[in-house]
């Protein structure tokens, strides 16, 4: 428009009003012409976006033993729906792909390369699981294709320097144990911190972040002893054995599924009454009921999101507004499944990057707005806690709350701790 104005300017020194108003005509018309010098609307497409669609896709285990987590794939196709039946984002309908991946390196490969290369989606989101991640890691950022809020906390996905293209959409492993050793230092300065981990990548990621805030603190708290498990150990009664009769007064259980039930059955039977620090991951009403919620209560453990199914938060605008997706749109899932309100807040989140985009749908640009999304709340997130992304810093979250299980729900700290 500043140059329709300044050649208008031009003309009115050399015609009259009369001459001026066929010629202004004539430069309008040009502007909806082509030509070299008139720039036509900003406009930028790359594979599975035009000016009526944006492709989306994604890989979740929607059959096998991780089937639960498909709900997350259902959720997405329900919020996206819902959005279309709005009239879509930016005008543009959004086609969603979730495709089953069975958990499975080599399935989620064939799926991904499929999504890719014959759907041709604009992006990914919201794919689940270290491993089946891993195996399309390079692939996606090879291709530069955005593979955005994994359903992962691993610390291998903060590396914009290496893999650019990858981000993901949990707290990570290590912004946990931080502020779990913060929590330790401020309640008992001078513990003695037992350590049970899963002897991989999982366990690991946990442990160093840990140990190092003990050692900037001044070295006072200190990890006495560490065991370590296998996933396929039929049991880790053993080890619980030797870190009760460690003197550790501190037992921070770095476990998963069956593990993290047994660990804390034995630690009552054993009659140790450390306090017990527990993963995020491993928080899951499924397990803590096989350990028995009398032996979980008083375990600390860090929360970020609000929860559906419980009087907390039956009246949370967020909540209420998942309730109405899934009474529409879903109406065979359950109201209390966490999961699904997961895949909401994931949905949401993803939404809003595509809102921002505007008119520029290409790739590059989806990155760039994920990237600066910090600020930004999700719908399942806890009051206090934001998206920190930044595009030198791909940590999710950096502000997280440190909860105690009271038997029957998580009790939150008053405010936030940071890492």
């Amino acid at each position: 428009m500043r140059e329709l104005f300044a050649s208008g300017r031009e003309i009115m020194k050399k015609h009259t009003r009369r001459e001026f108003g066929a010629t202004a005509l004539s430069v309008i018309a040009a502007s909806v012409l082509p030509a070299p010098f008139v720039r036509a609307a900003d406009k930028k497409y790359d594979p599975g976006a035009s000016d009526t669609e944006i492709k989306l896709g994604q890989t979740v285990p929607h059959s096998g033993p991780g089937s639960l987590y498909g709900v997350l794939g259902r959720v997405g196709e329900a919020y996206f729906q819902m959005l279309n039946d709005k009239g879509g984002i930016n005008g543009r309908k959004v086609k969603f792909l979730t495709m089953d991946d069975a958990y499975s390196a080599p399935k989620c490969v064939e799926a991904t390369r499929r999504l890719v290369e014959q759907e041709e989606v604009l992006a990914l989101y919201g794919s689940l699981g270290t491993a089946p991640q891993t195996s399309v890691h390079k692939y996606l950022n090879s291709k530069g294709v955005p593979q955005l809020l994994l359903n992962t906390g691993a610390s291998k996905w903060n590396d914009p320097k290496n893999f650019k293209w990858t981000m993901a959409g949990l707290p990570l492993y290590p912004t946990e144990a931080r502020i779990l050793a913060k929590h330790v230092v401020s309640v008992k300065p001078n513990a003695k911190v037992g350590i049970l981990y899963q002897n991989d990548d999982f366990g690991r990621d946990f442990l160093g972040p840990f140990k190092k805030v003990l050692a900037d603190a001044g070295g006072k708290a200190q990890v006495i002893m560490e065991q370590t498990y296998d996933l396929t150990d039929p049991t880790v009664d053993s080890q619980l054995i030797n870190l009760s009769k460690s003197g550790a007064d501190v037992f921070y259980n770095i476990t998963t599924g069956k593990a993290t039930s047994q660990s804390i059955r034995k630690v009552t039977e054993l009659g140790w009454k450390p306090l017990q620090l527990l993963s995020a991951g491993s928080t899951g009403r499924s397990i803590l009921s096989a350990a028995g919620l009398e032996n979980a209560k008083d375990i600390v453990a860090i929360r970020y999101n609000k929860e559906v199914g419980v009087p907390r938060y039956e009246k949370d605008p967020d909540v209420i507004a998942f309730e109405e997706l899934r009474k529409k749109y879903l109406p065979n899932i359950d109201p209390d499944n966490t999961i699904a309100f997961a895949g909401y807040g994931q949905a949401a989140t993803m939404g809003e990057i595509l809102r921002r985009c505007g008119d520029d749908l290409t790739r590059a640009n989806v990155l760039k707005q994920a990237t600066t999304l910090a600020g930004f709340h999700s719908p399942y997130f806890l009051e206090g806690i934001n998206y920190s992304y930044t595009p030198d810093d791909y940590t999710p979250m950096k502000t997280l709350y440190v909860s105690i299980f009271n038997g029957k729900d998580w009790d939150l700290s008053g405010q936030p701790m940071t890492e």
